[in-house]
């Protein structure tokens, strides 16, 4: 016959104390990990909205799954949600009984001992002359000496038991609400943080706000009012690469760093030093070096000139060794002149490949160029900075009628068929920045930190009773004044040094009271 069934209460309850076991909470902690690794194979549109919208171009067969599966949305996604809850309430659920368990612990005193201590794990035993009540008040005393809490003396009382090592269930309980504040740290972050992203050019400034990021992404709970107002300007920007090294190490990066002015209204401005893992601070926010680039410096005039255009721009490094690509767009004249090409800080003509980049530093800096005309933004549809929409522009030819192709190096210009020259000035460095508000950040470390302290005294700590149980020898002749003393150890989990503890209280309960020093006789006393 199958047990007893359970009504719906029943089920409710039983459902309860699953969920709320410590196995459970730590199946949903190992199952929110798992559900976290999609979020660092797929790009997040939180993170990186233009990935998502080149992977989807790329894949326009997997992509539109892995949109429902939300997959580019892990950390907002639905399922995630559900596991990050589960996890919050298992925890709940497992730390609120078990404080209020622990604290009538700590109030309460130890139990009496039990009948037969020869049951228990760890176990001793030994005779010793002397009256019961004066060998109890010994292993009282042993058992004070060592930091045991002790049950209540009572009158006719032949045992004691002591008990020590409550710290242990503290650094339990102390590690699992640590966890839990830091769920609730990230979860405030997500919700009341917000990231920009921006590039500043060597030399130049830039001022916060929610239209001047290239890139912003607000928490759900975060609004534009929340970004605060303040300038920076990259004062320099340092970078260095092997150049002793060979074979797979030449070329690698060495240093980023640089310096950068803060100016806070109602505040002194302040510059600060700043490398790849020491962002500069910003009221409480962080700004972290992402990445960096080369920016030519590039002067168009007319064939009077005048001059077009003359900016820093901006180039996108697409390999180790800095070959990058960019655009140019000269509004200045009609029909609007569009150059695009890359920038190679060290150019290399191979064979096979054409121009390439051999090395990331500005050995030998040479900037490729290809010349269009016409509608620079048709239909006044939005573009990107670093490519130019070509549909309605046609491409400059030269006299042969071959298309215009241009490599100038810094000091160096070329002129166009109609008189337009395009000059390399020079090139300078820019910085990829992120500008970060997690309010959670600092708790979350502070609570990382109790969690470790926590965890310490969960491992460090042994829970543990010892029973001591004074009974008359047995009787005859040469038991008259003679007691048994038998020690018994009762450990909370594993405790391979319980024996060794049990044998110790036993031998300074036993061990005979020391004698007071002997006085000499006068002959001997000085």
């Amino acid at each position: 016959m199958g047990g007893p069934r359970l009504g719906p209460l029943g089920w409710v309850r039983w459902g309860w104390r699953q969920l709320t076991s410590m196995r459970t909470a730590i199946l949903l902690l190992l199952l929110l990990a798992l559900a976290a690794i999609p979020g660092s194979l797929f790009p997040q549109r939180s993170v990186d909205p233009v990935r998502v919208r080149a992977f989807v171009e790329d894949h326009p067969g997997l992509a539109p799954w892995l949109d429902r599966l939300f997959l580019f949305d892990v950390f907002s996604s639905p399922w995630f949600a559900s596991i990050y809850l589960l996890l919050m309430i298992s925890l709940v659920g497992c730390i609120v009984p078990r404080t209020a368990q622990h604290a009538r612990a700590l109030r309460s005193r130890p139990p009496r001992a039990p009948r037969r201590l020869s049951r228990l794990p760890a176990v001793a035993e030994a005779t010793v002359p002397g009256a019961p009540e004066t060998v109890l008040a010994a292993a009282r005393d042993v058992l004070t000496a060592k930091g045991y809490r002790l049950s209540p003396a009572g009158a006719g009382d032949r045992s004691v038991t002591g008990e020590k090592g409550y710290l242990k269930e503290t650094g339990n309980l102390l590690f699992h609400l640590a966890m839990l504040g830091v769920i609730v740290a990230f979860a405030a972050g997500h919700l009341l943080g917000w990231r920009g992203e921006i590039i500043i050019k060597e030399g130049q400034s830039w001022t916060a706000g929610p239209a001047s990021f290239d890139t912003l992404n607000l928490g759900p709970l975060a609004s534009t009012d929340d970004i605060p107002t303040f300038t920076v300007q990259l004062d320099r920007l340092d970078v260095a690469f092997e150049t002793q090294a060979e074979g797979a190490q030449f070329g690698q990066p060495r240093r980023f760093d640089g310096l950068a002015t803060v100016d806070i209204p109602g505040r002194t401005p302040e510059q600060q030093q700043f490398a790849v893992n020491h962002p500069v601070s910003v009221g409480g926010d962080s700004i972290f070096l992402l990445g960096n680039g080369y920016a030519p410096v590039v002067t168009v005039r007319d064939p009077d000139g005048q001059v077009l255009y003359s900016e820093a721009v901006t180039f996108l490094p697409q390999d180790n060794n800095y070959a990058s690509e960019g655009a140019i767009k000269v509004t200045g004249r009609d029909p609007g002149l569009g150059l695009v090409g890359g920038f190679l800080p060290t150019l290399r003509l191979d064979p096979e490949l054409g121009m390439t980049s051999s090395f990331p530093g500005l050995a030998d800096p040479g900037l490729a160029l290809t010349a269009f005309e016409g509608d620079l933004f048709a239909d006044g549809r939005p573009q990107s900075v670093f490519t130019i929409d070509t549909e309605q522009m046609s491409q400059i030819t030269d006299a042969d009628g071959a298309p215009v192709a241009m490599l100038l190096r810094p000091g160096e210009y070329f002129e166009l068929p109609d008189g337009t020259t395009v000059e390399l000035e020079g090139v300078i460095r820019w910085a990829g920045l992120l500008v970060r508000h997690d309010p959670g950040r600092m708790p979350a470390l502070a609570l990382a930190l109790t969690a470790a302290a926590g965890l310490a005294l969960m491992l460090g700590v042994r829970h543990r009773r010892i029973y001591v149980r004074i009974d008359p020898a047995t009787p005859g002749p040469a038991a008259r004044d003679q007691v048994v003393v038998t020690v018994g150890g009762l450990p909370k989990g594993t405790d391979p040094a319980l024996q060794g503890v049990v044998d110790d209280v036993l031998e300074r309960i036993t061990a005979p009271p020391p004698q007071p020093p002997t006085r000499g006789n006068d002959e001997d006393t000085p």
